[in-house]
């Protein structure tokens, strides 16, 4: 996918998710945050962030703020981006399915339904933005809805279904993605539940510039729970103090 006006700016702070306060030009200015998590670790004052050059006239705000510079690494922040290159992406790989966004089935809406003849799928999309040693994880919050959508895939292959859960690592220089056990428990536990079940998991990088998102190449999904390990490590250790 690709941005049209896209300038750089200056990140000063962030009084709440929805929104920052930039420079543009020496000039102070609100920029609309394309993320609700809570992107800590990314949106630290004085780093380099880019902006969309919104023209929508009933706008309360005129730009985006969709990157971020960290370090040596450029990173994707738009939440509604991962959707759309994964439609791109898809269209690619699976040139005659059907695809359709949003569908509904049964108490769940998946991103995306996927038919490949008689085939019927069902996919959930999630963009990753938290890095710590070139490891990719997801979640950087709690997410109950998450945990929510796994069990739902779960249900579909149970049903009969293709079930898949697709993360979009929005930058390059990545090992592999990790569930964040640390975070969310939770979330990893349901991951790992979902693999057994045979659920489909799959991660991919993306090549990220200033004004544009495309998904680039496949990356290793380790499930391994390092956190789990650590707490049980810690707790021999009080043992055998």
């Amino acid at each position: 996918m690709i941005y049209e006006r896209v300038i750089p700016a200056v990140f000063l702070s962030r009084p709440n998710r929805f929104i920052a306060h930039v420079l543009v030009d020496g000039r102070e200015e609100i920029a609309h945050v394309k993320n609700t998590g809570r992107c800590k670790e990314l949106l630290v004052p004085g780093c380099t962030v880019y902006l969309y050059c919104a023209t929508e006239p009933k706008r309360k705000t005129k730009y985006d703020l969709i990157a971020v510079q960290k370090g040596s690494r450029l990173i994707n922040m738009d939440s509604q981006a991962p959707n759309a290159v994964a439609e791109e992406w898809l269209r690619k790989v699976l040139p005659e399915a059907e695809l359709r966004r949003e569908v509904c089935y049964g108490a769940s809406r998946f991103d995306f339904r996927i038919q490949q003849g008689e085939k019927i799928s069902f996919l959930e999309v999630k963009g990753v933005t938290l890095e710590q040693d070139g490891i990719a994880m997801f979640p950087d919050a709690p997410t109950e809805r998450g945990v929510k959508h796994i069990r739902e895939l779960i249900a579909c292959k149970q049903e009969g279904y293709g079930a898949g859960l697709l993360f979009v690592v929005k930058m390059k220089g990545i090992q592999c993605l990790r569930p964040n056990d640390r975070t969310h428990p939770e979330f990893g536990q349901a991951l790992r539940e979902a693999a057994a079940a045979g659920v489909q998991l799959h991660a991919v990088d993306c090549i990220v510039r200033e004004n544009s998102l495309i998904i680039d190449n496949p990356l290793p999904i380790d499930l391994e729970d390092v956190f789990g390990a650590e707490k049980t490590i810690a707790a021999m250790d009080r043992q055998q103090s």
